[in-house]
């Protein structure tokens, strides 16, 4: 069998070094009970800082990119084109089809390129959450298709993975309701973690020293109807945290609100023919 020579192979097999230091961050996470690995505080609305850009492939109908601390994802969205199944529903409204899969060098350890049950539970909650700002009866007999590529995983994927997709939906022109804002959070006893990183989600540390209200939130919000369209828990959290962990989720998108509008902005104006002198 020929090999390649201008490629170094490697093992095929292979863990990234940062596997090691996730006992001494998790270390330091714990030493305070206030501040994170990242210095945020716990117990606040301080979501990580974002940056956002659209249009950046020229091939899809629309796309968008965003970054959320070593977070990192792209969208890309194709249509809306002939759907491939014609029945009575599709005839009265479109459809929208996404498909969430992460990167093989995303994860700390290395993954493949077939869809595993987590990508497919991931995409479905994707698909729940953007459906109700789409308006799918304007398109009947069409198909709109996202695809979201997770290019790198510290945590809050599902999400920033929300508001990368509705992004890229507003930058191919697809007619929404509203544009749809993801937000999460990390609930570890009486207090809680906004916009946690991958060590935070997976940790079972807790500052108060109780196994209870420990779970995880994420909240899909539409900001100018004030409207959620997508809300996926796990744990166990009582209604009253989990009520004011909704209310902080939707405090969060609030705060990315303006950030997305001036991404959108600045992708029309780019757009936008010259004007004439």
């Amino acid at each position: 069998m020929p090999t390649d020579t201008k490629r170094v192979r490697g093992p095929e097999v292979s863990q990234s070094p940062s596997l090691f230091l996730w006992k001494s961050a998790a270390k330091k996470s714990t030493a305070s009970n206030d501040a994170r690995v990242d210095g945020r505080q716990r117990g606040q609305v301080d979501v990580r800082s974002v940056f956002v850009r659209c249009g950046l492939i020229s091939q899809a109908k629309g796309s968008a990119y965003i970054e959320a601390g070593n977070t990192k994802l792209i969208c890309c969205v194709y249509g809306p084109r002939e759907t491939e199944r014609k029945d009575e529903t599709d005839m009265k409204s479109g459809r929208l089809i996404t498909d969430m899969r992460f990167a093989p060098f995303s994860c700390r350890e290395r993954g493949s390129w077939i869809q595993g049950s987590d990508e497919k539970d991931l995409s479905l909650m994707l698909l729940e959450s953007l459906r109700p700002g789409v308006c799918l009866h304007k398109y009947p007999r069409s198909q709109i298709e996202v695809n979201v590529m997770v290019l790198e995983n510290d945590g809050s994927v599902l999400a920033h993975a929300v508001t990368c997709a509705s992004m890229a939906l507003a930058d191919a022109g697809i007619e929404m309701y509203d544009l749809v804002l993801g937000c999460s959070i990390r609930q570890e006893g009486a207090t809680y973690l906004i916009d946690p990183t991958f060590l935070e989600e997976n940790g079972c540390n807790l500052a108060s020293g109780s196994r209870e209200n420990l779970g995880s939130l994420t909240v899909a919000f539409l900001p100018s109807l004030n409207q959620i369209s997508g809300l996926q828990s796990d744990g166990e959290m009582g209604e009253d945290t989990l009520t004011g962990g909704v209310r902080t989720c939707i405090e969060g998108c609030f705060k990315l609100y303006p950030v997305i509008q001036q991404a959108l902005s600045k992708a029309v104006r780019r757009k936008a023919p010259p004007s004439e002198s």
